[in-house]
This record gives structure tokens, sequence and C-alpha cells, in this order.
């Protein structure tokens, strides 16, 4: 069996409920999943996966998938996307069986149908549901790490993002961080191997100690065991967040291009989502999101204390439209 979901990290973590119903589904049968191999680690430790496939595209492209050595798969699954590039690259290995948005069996009672305003883990979940699989788009959590963290017990405040559209101020994540560090709180952070500058930027601006800098891009084991061991993350709408989400360990979010309603945390008194709300804007946009600079420095700072144990009867999160924690307000 022979899975597509060649994305980012956010987008595996967002997809493993549907893995994990496809994994109990053919219990007998080897699940290989493509990805790009930087999240090989990652994939594995979902235990929803037997083996990947390296696989990528520039720019979240459908990657091709003629390097296949195997015999053609016996089911073939269309977790990437619902257009007929994804399902035209697995159906080019010819397998007995090809479950895809842009295809579907004829032989459905109800074929599933896109909705774009579904939740990511829902929609792959009702995708699979429609062919019989059953999944729970509730089943995030993955094991606890076996390796040590790096900063137990630390916030972690990962400012990066694939988009510039879903990065907020430097100059704000800072203030954050001050405020966090004089409540108290040890604050490390984080980025990816691409952001060493963007975290030493606020680092200066926060007069953060060298030790509390995590440069480099932490590999996946690592990564995943800060923040299963940290006390808080405080991050935009990035793979870091779905891994808080993983772990169950207490997020704030910052929202801006997109809604929560669609890549948000599951609803849980200890993740709460900041978002101002408004029309659409582009994910991938090359400058920061109107609406996520709308968030100001003083909902973050209160959002983060009213999660932190030390706070939780003293720091309440705002009120009003920019909060998503148990329940949905718009």
């Amino acid at each position: 069996m022979l899975v597509l979901r060649a994305l980012g990290l956010g987008d595996l973590l967002a997809g493993v409920p549907a893995l994990r119903g496809v994994r109990r589904a053919f219990a007998r049968d080897e699940v290989v999943l493509a990805l790009p191999p930087a999240l090989g680690e990652a994939a594995l430790a979902t235990g929803a996966v037997d083996s990947v496939l390296p696989a990528e595209a520039p720019g979240r492209g459908v990657p091709s998938l003629r390097h296949w050595t195997g015999p053609p798969p016996d089911i073939a699954v269309d977790l990437h996307g619902n257009g007929p590039e994804s399902r035209d690259a697995l159906a080019a290995l010819e397998p007995c069986r090809l479950l895809a948005y842009a295809e579907p069996d004829h032989g459905l009672v109800r074929p599933p149908v896109w909705r774009p305003d579904e939740h990511e883990r829902e929609r792959w979940c009702r995708f699979l549901g429609a062919y019989g699989i059953p999944a729970d788009p509730d089943d995030v959590r993955l094991p606890p790490p076996a390796a040590p963290s790096p900063a137990p017990g630390a916030v972690v405040v990962h400012p990066g993002a694939e988009s510039a559209a879903r990065r907020w101020p430097a100059e704000r994540y800072a203030v954050v961080v001050r405020r966090l560090r004089a409540a108290g709180h040890r604050v490390v952070l984080t980025g990816g191997p691409a952001e060493d500058a963007l975290v030493l930027d606020v680092a200066e601006r926060a007069d953060l100690p060298p030790r509390d800098m995590l440069l480099g891009g932490l590999p996946f084991g690592a990564l995943s065991s800060l923040v299963a061991r940290a006390a808080l993350v405080v991050s935009g709408d990035t793979g870091l967040a779905h891994l808080a989400v993983a772990h169950g360990t207490p997020s704030v979010t910052l929202f801006g291009p997109v809604s929560p309603r669609l890549w948000g945390p599951p609803r849980a008194e200890h993740h709460i989502a900041l978002w101002k709300p408004g029309p659409p804007g582009d994910p991938h946009g090359d400058v920061p999101d109107p609406q996520l600079l709308r968030i100001g420095t003083e909902e973050v700072v209160t959002a983060a204390l009213s999660l932190l144990p030390s706070h939780r009867t003293t720091a309440q999160p705002p009120k009003g439209d920019d909060i998503r924690g148990p329940s949905v307000r718009s």
C-alpha cells in the first residue's frame, strides 16, 4: 500500500488520523508513505507507516513517484490533494486500486466530495470513510519521545514559518519573550534550518542568552522531545503548532491568512488559537497577512500566561473574537 502526502511537517501531523485509519484497516499490509526525505523520522514516529519513499517537489507541488522500485501497489491512496496531478502520480505506478478525491470509485454509493471549508483532519477522515475505512480526526497524539529534552519545562517560542504570510513580526515576538521571562519563565527560541537569522534577531531584541537559542534546525527527535516536555509552545500556524497538539503540550497559535477552523488545534482548554476574523488570505504570500498583524503582543502574552501553571489563577485570556480555545467563536 502506497500513500502520497508529500508536504510539510504540519501537513504530515494533520494527516496522522487518516494514516492511522489506513494502518488499522490494512493491518497485514506494508504501508509506505511518500513524503519529503527530511520528514522520514517524523513519519515513522507516528507508528502509522512501515517505511517511507522519499518524494518532494518545489513549492508544495506533486512529486514524481517513478523511482518506486517495487511491484505495482495493491492500493494507492492520494492524501496529497484533490487534483489530477497527485492522482496521476499514483496512477502512473498502475496500482490495483486507487483511492483519490479526483477520481473516486464509480461503485461508491456516496463518492467523497472536496469541501474547501472543512478542517484538514476531518477532510481526510471523511474521505476514507467514503471507502469504508473508519478514521478518527481526534486521533492526533504521538507516543512520548525517548530522547531527553534540550530544555525541559521551558516555554518554546518559534517565530518562523514557511511563508512570510504566516510570520508575525520579530519585534513582537521579542516583546512576548521579554514579558514571559520577566514573569519568571525560561524561554527558548527555535527555528528551521534556514531560520537562524530570524532566531538571532528575536534573541537580540529580547536580550536572550545564547544557551536559550536553539539554532540550525533541531533534528526531529530532539524537536519532538523539546515540545513534548515544554511548558508551552508559542508559534504561528506552522508545523510546531501541530507537534504541540500531537504531544498534548499547551499552545498559543497565531493565525492570519487561514482560519483555525481549517487548520487549528482540536477544541481543548490547553490550546488557544488567536485569530482576527476576515476574508481568507494567501497562506503562501510573501508579506505578513494583514489579519495576522492585527494580533497584538498583549493578547499573546495574556493568552500565554493563562496557560502557564504559576499564572492560571490570575491571568485570563482576553475576551472577544480573537481566541480559539475550548470553543470556536467568530
